[in-house]
């Protein structure tokens, strides 16, 4: 007789259902290491228009009434810009939500409508 050379099906079809249950444990875990690290980013941003927010404060004696202020203004007290660049959208593609005044008697919010992109599901809230 011959000796064969390679694997049998039977042995293929062992080794990918082996991948494939390996695969299903493995990858649910890494996709919400993604989702965190988007929340995680979604909030450093937040923290930075914060800053932005309150220097414009610091400076104008007022929150600003949009975030486009932070970037330029007709005040004459104004001494931005106060953001380094444009304002970003949250890491969905989602402008942030920012009303002045705030909800909960804060001066303001900020927040993130979060993967879904809509109001009250999943928003990332900056809070204090």
């Amino acid at each position: 007789m011959k000796a064969s050379k390679g694997f049998t099906l039977i042995e293929l079809l062992i080794v990918m259902v082996i991948v494939g249950l390996l695969a299903s444990l493995v990858a649910p875990q890494m996709f919400g290491k993604v989702d965190d690290s988007r929340i995680k980013t979604a909030q450093t941003q937040m923290r930075m228009l914060e800053t932005s927010i309150s220097t414009y404060r610091l400076d104008l004696g007022a929150f600003p009434a949009n975030l486009e202020l932070l970037l330029s203004s007709e005040n004459e007290r104004w001494q931005g810009p106060y953001f380094p660049e444009d304002i970003p959208v949250d890491p969905w593609g989602n402008d942030y939500v920012y009303k002045m005044p705030g909800e909960e008697d804060r001066p303001y919010t900020l927040k993130s409508l979060g993967p879904d992109g809509q109001e009250g599901n999943d928003d990332i809230y900056l809070r204090k």
